[in-house]
């Protein structure tokens, strides 16, 4: 199976770049599967249902969110109505929507899809995220009841991402990082088979302080005084994340890349 997931997706030079460019990429990768991390795309904070179903309508198959998941008060009444967004399996027990689901690709394989949220460094005390993980991993064994799965762990610190990694190592398809918008360089496929990048970056305008228009996050970085709101940068936008390949037979990962595509940084891809 090829899959490709994309990380957060930051305002609307993100999903112009999204809508623009990802039809293409699933005919030219020939792509079974396709995830995008959407919880920035509407003004750098959540995601609104109208700009889910545009992310869903360019060829996404699900859409994760993350510690802004309902940023935009019209998700909670969204996510009940679409299967395809996911928020994170340890947020708040009461939240609508779920934080794992099987899908279904063209082939008939089944793709387990979730999220967690990190403890580390997070401003609010989600809940434990690998015993969460683990209840999931358990019910959807790798290469049985699901044929890949893919696992997107929202959080500040690499060392909780990387210990993620190792705690599914062998169960998931795919271990990938979002949240801090910059990709790391550690794309690798672990000792049991599981692809791992500590954060897949952001869909958004490199020029910028993480996906934000540079002179308000300067001025409080040099003030420590706010003046006005943070904005997305507008300019060249990349898409960022990470290609894997796996065994349909035991689901595990035989290839990974990183994706980088337009926009600044040095291009990348299968």
């Amino acid at each position: 199976m090829k899959l490709l997931f994309l990380g957060d997706v930051m305002g609307r030079g993100g999903r112009r770049a999204i809508a623009e460019t990802l039809p293409r990429l699933r005919a030219d990768w020939g792509l079974d599967f396709v995830v995008v991390n959407g919880e920035n795309a509407t003004g750098g904070m959540g995601l609104s249902g109208e700009h889910a179903r545009g992310i869903l309508d360019a060829g996404a198959d699900c859409v994760t969110l993350g510690d802004h998941a309902f940023d935009q008060k019209d998700m909670l009444r969204a996510i009940e109505g679409e299967p395809r967004i996911i928020r994170p399996l340890n947020f708040a027990k009461g939240a609508p929507g779920r934080g794992h689901r099987v899908f279904t690709d063209a082939r008939g394989r089944k793709v387990l899809v979730t999220q967690v949220l990190g403890q580390v460094f997070m401003k609010r005390p989600f809940d434990d995220p690998f015993s969460a993980l683990d209840t999931v991993l358990r019910a959807h064994v790798l290469g049985g009841a699901v044929q890949a799965a893919i696992v997107d762990i929202h959080c500040e610190a690499t060392s909780e991402k990387m210990g993620v990694g190792h705690f599914c190592d062998g169960r998931a398809s795919l271990v990938v990082g979002t949240h801090t918008h910059i990709p790391t360089a550690d794309a690798q496929v672990l000792p049991r088979g599981t692809a791992y990048l500590s954060d897949a970056g952001m869909c958004g305008d490199y020029n910028s302080v993480i996906g934000m228009e540079k002179d308000e996050p300067l001025r409080r970085f040099v003030t420590g005084m706010p003046k006005g709101r943070f904005a997305p940068a507008m300019a060249e936008v990349t898409l960022s994340g990470v290609y894997i390949e796996t065994d349909d037979r035991t689901g595990r990962a035989t290839r990974i890349e990183m994706v980088r595509q337009g926009g600044r940084l040095a291009q990348a891809g299968p």
